[in-house]
């Protein structure tokens, strides 16, 4: 940035970084203060830690007069302890939703914020404890930056900070750098990190590559090209369905593959066939045999206990979890796995009349058997009894969650079939409800009990077909109506009046007082 600029009109450059707890945010502001200072500049530097964030969420914000401060004949600038909506000049988001709540509190100004800013996304609570899909739109973020600041750089710097092994703050150091808009040089940016001594090479290769992705960013050719996945062999009885499905039913059939065996995955092709033999003679894009193969693969997943230890023995999660630490090569990496297994998850594993049996037993202290346990998996013993579990997928079939899952399936195909002899439109929202059952534990019966009052419903309205085509419409809705009951509310309420049912008992959750020991 020219020097001369700021001599002949002298402005504070105002900084604010928006960083989520063990990014490194403030190791960034400390660097921006030591580039700052060594270059002579007055700088001032305040944090204000968030609260009801992800993972601590903290606005870090500098303020720097590029100008030395030998130069001023004793005068000080006056530096404000807070940002000021469109009265700042550099904006840096760790995270897509970060940057969103800093282009909502009006900071970014389009003609003065350089806003960088990466794109992946941290799930908040609220978007992971929905029942349905709570994810917000990323696109409108990004649209809303590209829209509001004078220059936007939006690219995953996590996935960039992975490659090189470090942490995503170095990144975002480079990226300010590389904008052009931090009032001096990459070398006295590179040798603010130096100064630091702590983790200097990586830090260093880090923000170079955040550098150069600004500075000099790849033509958009080359990066869509680069990242197009490769084409794969389409399985036989794939290929012998309509083409528009064969991309959804690969993922689909993968995914269900992954999860137990080539048996179960001639299953899965078989029950979507069933729906797609019935849609045919409608045409078009079968919407209703798309959203059956959605959610029957997804369904047929469920999560178990057996599932569990499956994908947290995988050398790849484990290769992603010394990735996000930040663990070289060769270096020991200490990892405690934390599960708390009750009555459920042991029975779901016994054949239908043992699980009967062990819950008639065991119902009335249930809570009791729900420990917390703390497994070392670095450990040879630790990995080896998840290893155990995992090997159990032989039995699955055998197991009373196997039993309930695969009746509850069965019977919603069936109410799909059903409505497709009676109308599309009710058979594709009757396929969306697919989409109420998931999880496991409580999460799974209460998506259990939803789905059956909607099919009960349903079969209602089958003993006495809806006469005209008005009826069927009105049909329609109401499943659509009482999904969206269903998602918005977990306690069953709002299903119950959209179905006219009498409201859910209360659920009884018992409060147990637990007396401290009292200390040594």
């Amino acid at each position: 940035m020219n020097h001369d600029a700021f001599e002949d009109a002298p402005r504070i450059v105002t900084v604010l970084v928006a960083a989520m707890g063990g990014e490194g945010g403030g190791v960034l502001a400390d660097w921006l203060i030591a580039a700052a200072t060594a270059q002579g500049f007055p700088v001032q530097s305040t944090s204000v830690p968030g609260v009801a964030q992800r993972t601590g969420a903290t606005n870090y914000y500098i303020e720097i007069y590029p100008v030395e401060a030998a130069r001023l004949g004793g005068a000080r600038p006056v530096f404000s302890l807070t940002p000021s909506p469109g009265d700042v000049d550099i904006v840096a988001a760790s995270e897509l939703m970060e940057a969103g709540r800093v282009l909502q509190g009006g900071f970014v100004h389009p003609r003065r914020t350089t806003l960088v800013a990466s794109t992946h996304r941290e799930f908040a609570v609220a978007e992971k404890s929905a029942m349905g899909d709570g994810r917000y739109d990323g696109r409108r973020v990004s649209e809303a930056a590209r829209e509001l600041a004078r220059h936007s750089h939006l690219f995953d710097m996590r996935a960039l900070a992975w490659r090189h092994g470090t942490v995503i703050n170095t990144v975002m150091f480079g990226a300010m750098a590389g904008s052009g808009a931090l009032p001096f040089s990459r070398e006295a940016c590179e040798q603010a990190i130096r100064a630091s001594g702590k983790a200097v090479e990586a830090s260093l290769k880090g923000f170079a590559a955040g550098f150069e992705q600004v500075a000099h960013p790849a033509p958009e050719a080359t990066a869509s090209a680069a990242a197009a996945p490769p084409r794969t062999l389409i399985d036989p009885r794939i290929a012998a369905m309509p083409e528009p499905l064969h991309e959804l039913l690969g993922h689909g059939l993968q995914q269900v593959l992954d999860y137990q065996d080539a048996r179960y995955g001639a299953l899965y092709l078989q029950r979507v066939d069933a729906v797609l033999a019935l849609e045919r003679p409608f045409g078009g894009e079968l919407p209703v045999t798309r959203e059956t193969a959605r959610h029957l693969s997804l369904w047929m997943s469920y999560e178990d206990v057996i599932r569990v230890a499956d994908l947290k023995t995988r050398g790849e999660r484990l290769q992603r979890v010394r990735e996000e630490v930040g663990a070289r090569q060769g270096e020991p990496l200490r990892l405690t796995e934390y599960l708390k297994p009750g009555l459920d998850e042991v029975c779901s594993l016994l054949p239908p009349r043992a699980s009967a049996w062990l819950r008639r037993r065991l119902a009335h202290k249930a809570h009791r058997l729900n420990v917390g346990l703390h497994m070392r998996t670095d450990t040879v013993l630790g990995f080896a009894m998840l290893c155990g579990l995992r090997s159990l997928r032989v039995l699955r079939r055998a197991g009373a969650r196997y039993a309930i899952e695969q009746a509850m399936i069965e019977r919603w195909l069936d109410t799909v079939r059903a409505a497709l002899a009676l109308s599309p439109r009710l058979a594709y929202e009757i396929a969306l409800c697919g989409n109420l059952v998931k999880g496991y534990g409580e999460t799974s019966e209460r998506g259990h009990r939803n789905l059956g009052a909607v099919l009960d419903d349903m079969q209602a309205q089958f003993a006495a077909p809806p006469g005209d085509a008005a009826a069927l419409v009105q049909a329609a809705e109401r499943v659509r109506a009482a999904r969206e009951a269903a998602l918005a509310d977990p306690e069953g309420r709002t299903l119950a009046r959209a179905l006219g049912l009498p409201p859910p008992a209360p659920r009884v959750h018992p409060i147990h007082i637990v007396r401290r020991k009292p200390a040594r």
